[in-house]
């Protein structure tokens, strides 16, 4: 048995892709995903599955949700070594003790092209800062994230590939429910 944690892309945002927390642990539990468990109304979900291969169930759950709630979501699935990795490899944590509570983690939907990554610039005059991972991108935003450029469109539009974004506490806490803390 092996715990992963999800993430949806872009759900319960203003109003739009609404998925009640309750409806999701149901969607996966009817996918015979085990041990469901869900966190905040952003659909972050920690599950246990037998079945080893993350990219099985990332498309059996992303099929089941457009055909339970009739649009298409992103599913990030990563696994607890993945979140462990990024936690301590967090260059603005490990290296700077910046405050977490200027922290995000942008997780990619798969590793991006070699040449998208090299083309990876910041925006002119952008006090936030960010730094390259395996497939994440750990960002430092001392305006807080509602201000930054570095949003999910800015690195989608970079690198071609879906992204969703965590705070810092959130990927601690998902961390510690995957831990079964």
């Amino acid at each position: 048995m092996k715990t992963f944690i999800s993430m949806l892309r872009g759900i319960n945002v203003s109003g739009q892709k609404k998925i009640h927390m309750a409806e999701l642990h149901s969607l996966y539990e009817s996918v015979n995903l085990l041990n469901v468990r869900t966190y905040v109304q952003s659909g972050n979900v920690v599950f246990d599955s037998p079945e080893p291969d993350a990219l099985k169930f990332t498309e059996l759950i992303e099929a089941q949700i457009e055909r339970t709630f009739g649009y298409s979501v992103f599913v990030f699935i990563r696994d607890t070594h993945d979140f462990k990795r990024v936690i301590d490899s967090n260059p603005f944590m490990n290296e700077r003790n910046e405050d977490p509570a200027k922290l995000h983690v942008t997780f990619l939907y798969k590793t991006p092209a070699v040449p998208a990554l090299g083309n990876l610039k910041p925006p002119d005059s952008e006090a936030d800062e960010f730094f390259t991972g395996k497939q994440e991108i750990f960002l430092f935003c001392p305006n807080g994230y509602g201000r930054t450029k570095l949003s999910n469109t800015f690195f989608e539009r970079k690198l071609n590939v879906p992204a969703t974004t965590r705070n810092w506490k959130t990927v601690n806490a998902l961390y510690e429910m995957a831990n079964g803390r």
